[in-house]
């Protein structure tokens, strides 16, 4: 690991009060870390030209490498320019390349270019620009102090791009880096961080010291990170990739992918290889996993039709569910949720299909049938599975568990996979 001295700083009146949350100085940590490259301390300071400028000063007698994020906007607020110029005690000036940039930027959207946007391009004398592809503001890079200091807007999505085609570049042209420090990556769906941790104790009961695991739940997923500092624990690091495999098997999704794809896009690419397609039947979450499978694109090719039946009476008009069936066993069953399947996949000629019947709360729960009660049935016309679950939890946290979970089984059955997820092993309420 190479002994930079890395620092951000952030500003902005909107991290200061909450009404944003920063993602962005987590984003530049994990692609410095692809460099070896790790982030010694971070400043959050609100949009005050003198704080700024206090904060140059100091860290750029500290750090190598200084990122300051935000405040490269078009309003009063949007400080950074002026404040590192201040700094270096270097005049502002219009920089010829930022004007070309924001012209070109306005004649896109079919805009004029105005004074207040022009404010963007107005910089410290001698700037390097950073191209920003996405957004009006430029970034810009300046040596003071012996400190490269880059200036980032605080945009997440022009960021990331920023920091993967211009900064980690310049990085590596300035700094030599090593190979020393790895991260791998297990993208799981369908265990918990508990669970997990005793599977692998018990699998392993004398872990390697030279492997530091990593755990980081996110929504329904988690990330598992076996990650080594020195290379020569490599050999190590690769026989554990494979013990790991084989202990999850389809719990993991794909490994290194950082950001991981959404549960959607797995069965998106899987449909589109196989050249099938799919329909869905939806109740209790309400067209929320037609929605996940139509956000991915290329969709269209394997997803034509779905149906959102969310009353009994448009169960049985759409869909052909019998009003026999609703009748005795109710909208949440085994039986409704297999019919609505048959129905989907009659109606829309697919091969494969999802249908999902539940208890979305917080209210409508029985004794029999409690409040997160949910039936889904899945798989083709000749092999409809179901299952019963019980999942706590909000209304919006049942809905998305629910659809990720149907959305896995299919993926499952793309995959011709035998294995039973560890929701379903798991799962003491199943009938």
């Amino acid at each position: 690991m190479q002994k930079l001295n890395i620092q951000l700083l952030l500003t902005g009146n909107e991290l200061m009060i909450g009404d944003i949350v920063d993602s962005n100085s987590a984003m530049i940590a994990q692609k410095l870390l692809s460099l070896g490259l790790i982030i010694k301390r971070k400043v959050t300071i609100a949009d005050d030209i003198e704080l700024l400028i206090n904060e140059i000063k100091s860290i750029s007698k500290q750090a190598d490498i200084l990122i300051i994020n935000g405040g490269l906007g078009p309003t009063v607020d949007d400080l950074t320019a002026q404040a590192l110029a201040d700094s270096c005690h270097l005049p502002l000036e219009e920089h010829p390349k930022a004007v070309e940039h924001l012209n070109k930027w306005s004649t896109l959207r079919g805009r004029v270019l105005d004074h207040t946007n022009l404010k963007q391009a107005i910089l410290p004398e001698s700037s390097n620009i950073i191209a920003n592809k996405l957004g009006s503001a430029v970034g810009f890079h300046v040596n003071f102090q012996q400190c490269d200091i880059y200036c980032t807007p605080g945009v997440p999505n022009e960021l990331e791009v920023m920091m993967e085609e211009e900064i980690i570049p310049l990085i590596q042209t300035n700094v030599t880096t090593t190979d020393n420090y790895q991260v791998l990556r297990f993208h799981t769906f369908g265990i918990g961080e508990s669970d997990l941790q005793k599977l692998i104790r018990d699998k392993f009961q004398q872990w390697p010291q030279e492997i530091e695991l990593g755990f980081r739940a996110s929504s329904n997923f988690l990330e598992l990170k076996l990650t080594i500092k020195n290379s020569k624990y490599k050999k190590v690091l690769q026989h554990y990739e494979k013990e790991i495999s084989y202990l999850l098997g389809n719990h993991i999704l794909s490994k290194l992918l950082n950001p991981p794809p959404t549960m959607a896009k797995y069965v998106i690419d899987l449909l589109i290889k196989s050249q099938k397609k799919i329909t869905v039947a939806e109740s209790c979450t309400g067209g929320l996993i037609a929605s996940m499978l139509t956000s991915i694109s290329g969709s269209s090719t394997v997803f034509e039709a779905g149906y959102v039946t969310y009353s009994n009476k448009m169960k049985h008009q759409m869909i052909d569910v019998s009003t026999k069936a609703l009748d005795k066993f109710g909208a949440v069953s085994k039986e409704v949720v297999l019919e609505m399947a048959q129905g989907a996949l009659l109606k829309s000629a697919a091969n494969y299909t999802i249908a999902v019947s539940g208890i979305a709360g917080p209210n409508g729960g029985t004794e029999t049938k409690p409040v997160g009660s949910v039936w889904i049935a899945w798989g083709t016309s000749s092999n409809i599975k179901t299952v019963y679950l019980c999942i706590r939890g909000s209304r919006n946290q049942f809905q998305i568990a629910v659809a990720n979970r149907a959305l896995d089984l299919i993926r499952r059955d793309l995959l011709q996979s035998d294995e039973v997820p560890f929701y379903l092993s798991n799962n003491l309420s199943k009938r």
